[in-house]
């Protein structure tokens, strides 16, 4: 009797460790999407950027590109000792310039105190991933934080932890978000990884919700996306669409139509302006600093103008010329690096500090 009850107590501690060590995979209705200001019911996809109705309103780059989840995080607390993450993509892009962990990977980030620390990124390797992100943790509650893919659609995603523990979804951030709207460089591109965007970075650092309307090659201050960013009250918006703006005439033509639209809704919110983003071809390049200098020149005459005429809360943001900042943080002269993205992140949420639209 004696060596039969041992028996039976191994097999049940091994069929208990069984369980534990199997994984089960929870969907959206388990975590906090964040970065979005568009209700669910909306969009076409949780991970959308614009509402569907927005697929007949904006041009068709524009709307193909808010389908990638750029600036968009899901948010969560588990005691699981491991963590998985399972995640589908519409398009398995790929591009020369820019790593598929930033295009199309998750990064994972968790709670310490009051600091958010990355732990590691899930690599693509096509259509359908699945990763382990983290094992062997001891069995307490953690708050974690997964940043979606940058240049990528997400179809579907989920978050696998032991079939033993528990995994909660946390109350909503109810600070007002920060706005973004611009270019390639808002959307994310270079990023190696999508927790290393400028506006994933500040929204660590800052701990507030941070809402990406980048669309590469296309963030011209059009009146559909000023529609929607004015839909909301934010705590501030930031314009960085100078890389895309092409020519002066869009700049005079659309800067304050944009500030209009955001003031019908939104009198008082601070809108910051940033200039064109010093490339290091304009160096050497001639044509290339004279043409810059004619776009920045052309936004600085629009935000006199609002100024003379009595707008309030609006700011002009010069980036730094080249020979005050490193040249290395470009991966092909105009995009940034990880290195570029944290000094671009640290540059802004100082120039906003000293201008008193953040609190230290």
């Amino acid at each position: 009797m004696k060596y039969l009850f041992y028996l039976l107590l191994l097999v049940s501690c091994s069929i208990n460790s069984q369980k534990a060590d199997q994984t089960k995979f929870y969907g959206k209705e388990h975590f906090l999407i964040e970065g979005t200001i568009i209700p669910e019911h909306l969009k076409e996809s949780p991970y959308d950027r614009l509402p569907f109705s927005y697929k007949e309103l904006v041009r068709t780059p524009v709307w193909e590109l808010s389908k990638s989840s750029a600036g968009i995080s899901i948010r969560f607390s588990t005691n699981s000792t491991t963590l998985k993450v399972k995640w589908e993509v519409l398009n398995n892009l790929s591009m020369d310039h820019m790593p598929d962990t930033g295009i199309k990977g998750v990064d994972l980030y968790f709670k310490n105190g009051q600091e958010w620390l990355y732990i590691n990124t899930g690599r693509p390797q096509g259509f359908f991933n699945e990763y382990t992100l983290i094992e062997n943790m001891s069995e307490e509650m953690r708050e974690f934080k997964i940043f979606l893919p940058l240049y990528d659609s997400v179809k579907n995603i989920e978050i696998g932890i032991d079939s033993t523990s528990s995994l909660i979804k946390p109350n909503k951030n109810f600070s007002k978000p920060i706005i973004f709207y611009g270019t390639s460089i808002t959307q994310g591109g270079c990023a190696s990884r999508p927790g290393m965007v400028h506006t994933n970075i500040m929204s660590r650092q800052l701990d507030v919700d941070v809402v990406n309307f980048g669309f590469s090659g296309n963030g011209r201050m059009e009146q559909p996306i000023a529609d929607i960013i004015s839909s909301v009250e934010p705590a501030l918006y930031i314009v960085e669409c100078m890389p895309n703006m092409i020519k002066p005439e869009f700049i005079t033509e659309r800067t304050i139509p944009l500030v209009n639209t955001i003031r019908k809704q939104n009198p008082d919110t601070p809108i910051v302006f940033v200039d064109l983003f010093k490339s290091p071809i304009t160096l050497l390049n001639q044509k290339a600093r004279n043409e810059n200098k004619a776009l920045d020149d052309a936004l600085r005459v629009e935000f006199e103008k609002m100024i003379k005429n009595g707008y309030e809360n609006i700011y002009f943001i010069e980036t730094p010329q080249l020979d005050h900042i490193d040249h290395e943080g470009t991966v092909d002269a105009i995009h940034f690096t990880d290195l570029g993205f944290q000094n671009y992140a640290d540059f802004l949420i100082s120039q906003l500090m000293d201008r008193e639209l953040l609190k230290p």
